[in-house]
């Protein structure tokens, strides 16, 4: 029987939605159950296996899977020995620092001696290490906002996504110890045909990824501005430019990067750019 890539996703939750997404968006259409733990792929040799994000490092060392789509931070905190092939962009937050609202702080020095709840202490640990800083730690594996309100805590560490939780819980963001995205981590015992799986997997990935950084870009311009035109849209290579049915008239194709979209458009128009066209990018290979 030939070999499948194991890969290991959250149960549920915004990173299990996304890592869907974008197995789907790769063209790998999986057979899912409901309440499944494992399910298969029917056009790709792949098995999907739905863990706890904490318990995905120790599954990827110990080889019963080979691959997972897991956030950054839970690597920094229990997996720094496991390599990370791709980042994936999606279900970014920051690991930080946060105190009650009504308290001063001026840096990380004024955590000394204090108690910060978290349910990353490793990460914890080696921020205060590096800084000089000494605090009692308290582990907690719950919402660990509540700690500062209930007098178990002076500080706490946690993720912060739209920070809503913290303001909700009468607290401020002080320190952001790490910024986290979605990654594709890879165990270290990954054999040489899985391996191979996974660089075509990559390629997909990849592909995908590239797509979402930029915007095709479909403009008519008269002939004597096709120049400066060209000189605003690099493309791939070099922008196609192909002539219309109206005389003195030209089509222009290209990409635009989207962190320079909105940029280049005005450019575009200011040289004299008409019905400017923009389309997404499904994928783009190189």
């Amino acid at each position: 029987m030939s070999k499948k890539i194991r890969i290991a996703i959250q149960k549920s939750g915004r990173l299990n939605e996304d890592s869907l997404q974008i197995l789907k968006d790769c063209g790998i259409h999986i057979d899912n159950g409901r309440d499944q733990l494992k399910a298969s792929a029917g056009n790709f040799p792949l098995e999907v296996f739905y863990l706890r994000n904490g318990d995905i490092p120790q599954y990827l060392r110990d080889g019963v899977v080979d691959i997972a789509i897991i956030g950054e931070n839970v690597l920094v905190e229990k997996g720094e020995d496991i390599s990370i092939a791709q980042k994936l962009g999606f279900s970014k937050c920051k690991v930080s620092l946060a105190i009650p609202k009504g308290k001063n702080y001026n840096t990380v020095q004024d955590l000394e001696g204090k108690r910060i709840a978290t349910s990353y202490p490793n990460t914890v640990k080696q921020y205060l290490e590096k800084h000089g800083v000494n605090a009692e730690l308290h582990i907690i594996t719950g919402s660990v906002e509540i700690a500062p309100n209930i007098g178990l805590a002076d500080a706490i560490c946690d993720i912060v996504s739209s920070g809503s939780t913290l303001f909700k819980n009468n607290l401020k963001e002080v320190e952001v110890m790490l910024t986290s995205e979605a990654v594709l981590a890879v165990s270290p015992g990954i054999d040489t045909a899985r391996k191979e799986i996974l660089d075509k997997l990559l390629f997909r990935i990849q592909s995908i990824l590239k797509g979402r950084d930029y915007k095709y870009v479909l403009l008519n311009a008269p002939n004597e501005k096709v120049a400066d035109i060209i000189a605003l849209l690099p493309g791939m290579k070099s922008p196609t430019v192909l002539p219309l049915a109206e005389k003195g008239w030209s089509s222009i194709h290209s990409v635009v990067g989207k962190n320079r979209f909105w940029e280049v458009i005005n450019e575009l128009k200011e040289n004299g750019a008409e019905g400017i066209l923009v389309c997404p990018i499904e994928k783009m290979v190189n």
